[in-house]
This record gives structure tokens, C-alpha cells and sequence, in this order.
């Protein structure tokens, strides 16, 4: 079930072009309006010309850029890095390979919700719980939900009682590519305990922590986790 205050805190919004904190390069996600259900891509921004138009590449679709047509009716969504943000546009231009690019309309309205910065995402990613000063082995864990702010990890061995910090390895994928980056991080524990599942369930353990002084490229990673979920599938929110 979702949290009802992550519901309180989706509030829609009116935002200016400049709130959305655009970047060349940054993944949109580019949804059609062909049929009963739309359909999203994933696409790039290129670049834009102000009040004028967008520059974007065409989506893929199993290796092959989507068709288009001028005048199509698009939404545009892009993460700010705080706000989900989404605006009505259309194809203005078009160009095929090898370019793969497309001139859309600039935005005249555009409506963000605000995503809570420790919104949760449930995962199920291998990690290693490594102990500070090497004098414990680390331990084979397992992440089960995570955010910018911790994470919950579930391990079948217990950590020593004294260690109230320790640093957590796991791999994220980045866009756009999925290429695999792996992420080291401290984190303090901020509760412990028991699990105690079905039978057919391995008993373990389950700590709560707060990762400190992560790395910018790694936050960032985390926080198009939690906005890919909000959008693609709202289950996975915690």
C-alpha cells in the first residue's frame, strides 16, 4: 500500500520553463497519443531556442527510431531533480538517420508535481555490507528498498552490535544506456530487526540506514529510480 503522505505530498502544480532546471542531455520521457492508451519512449534532449522550439532525438523502439508525423500531438515529462514535470507539445520537424532528431513545439503550460526527497522505491539488488576497519568479513545482503536518502537491507548474518556505521556496495544502472555503476557508500544505522518469515523463508535480519555524504553522481542515479517508478509504476512506491 503507498504511504498516504507521499499521496499528500503529489500536489500538481504550474511551473515556468526555467523551474524545470532543464540540461542538455538529460532522459525525458516522450509519450504518443496513437491509440486508446499512450505509449512511452524514452528520448534526450538536444537543445532548445526559447519560446521558439525543443530539440529532442527520436525514441528507439527494438533498435529502430519510432515513426512520426508532422503535427503530432506528444507529452513531455522530465525529472527536475525535485519535480516531475510534463507539458502538451507537438512535431514540428523531423529527421531521419543518421541524425535522429526532432524540432517540437515549445511548452506554453506545464503542470510538476513535487516528489518527496526520501520517497522509497522497492528493489531487489545483490549488495555487500562491508564493516568499517576490515576486522569483519563483509556480508552477502540483499536491498529491498531504497532511496536518495537509505536504504532497507536484509541479511542473513548479523553485523557485530557495536558497529553503528558501515560502508554498503551495490550496482545501479545509469541511463541511457543501463550501463552498470557501481556505488560505495557509508551508512548509519538507524534501526535493527528480526526477520521472521514463512517456513519455506530464511530467517535473517533487517537494518534500516541513512547513507552519509553520498556522491552527487550516485543521488542523482537514485533519484531517476524513484521518478522511472513514480511514473512506470506507482506499485513499486513504498
Amino acid at each position: 500500500m503507498n504511504d498516504p503522505q507521499a499521496e499528500r505530498d503529489i500536489k500538481p502544480q504550474e511551473f515556468e520553463f526555467e523551474s524545470m532546471n532543464l540540461q542538455v542531455g538529460v532522459r525525458l520521457q516522450f509519450i504518443t497519443h496513437r491509440g486508446l492508451k499512450p505509449v512511452q519512449h524514452f528520448s534526450t534532449l538536444i537543445g532548445w531556442v526559447k519560446d521558439e522550439y525543443m530539440i529532442v532525438k527520436i525514441p528507439m523502439d527494438n533498435g529502430a527510431s519510432i515513426p512520426l508525423v508532422e503535427g503530432e500531438r506528444i507529452t513531455i515529462r522530465v525529472f527536475s531533480g525535485i519535480h516531475v514535470c510534463s507539458f502538451a507539445s507537438t512535431i514540428e520537424r523531423f529527421f531521419g538517420r543518421p541524425l535522429l532528431y526532432a524540432h517540437i513545439s515549445f511548452p506554453r503550460s506545464i503542470q510538476g508535481t513535487s516528489l518527496r526527497t526520501a520517497m522509497r522505491v522497492k528493489v531487489d539488488i545483490p549488495a555487500r555490507i562491508i564493516p568499517l576497519g576490515g576486522s569483519v568479513p563483509p556480508v552477502e545482503c540483499l536491498l529491498t528498498n531504497l532511496s536518495v536518502s537509505g536504504a532497507r537491507i536484509e541479511s542473513k548474518t548479523s553485523l557485530p552490535q557495536d558497529e553503528e556505521q558501515f560502508d554498503v556496495e551495490f550496482a545501479l544502472l545509469a541511463p541511457p544506456n543501463n550501463q552498470e555503476v557501481r556505488v560505495r557508500t557509508r551508512a548509519a544505522v538507524r534501526n535493527i530487526s528480526a526477520l521472521a518469515g514463512a517456513p519455506e523463508q530464511t530467517e535473517g535480519f533487517a537494518y534500516g540506514v541513512q547513507f552519509v555524504n553520498l556522491n552527487p553522481v550516485h543521488y542523482t542515479l537514485l533519484q531517476n529510480l524513484t521518478y522511472e517508478a513514480l511514473l512506470a509504476d506507482r506499485q513499486k512506491i513504498v
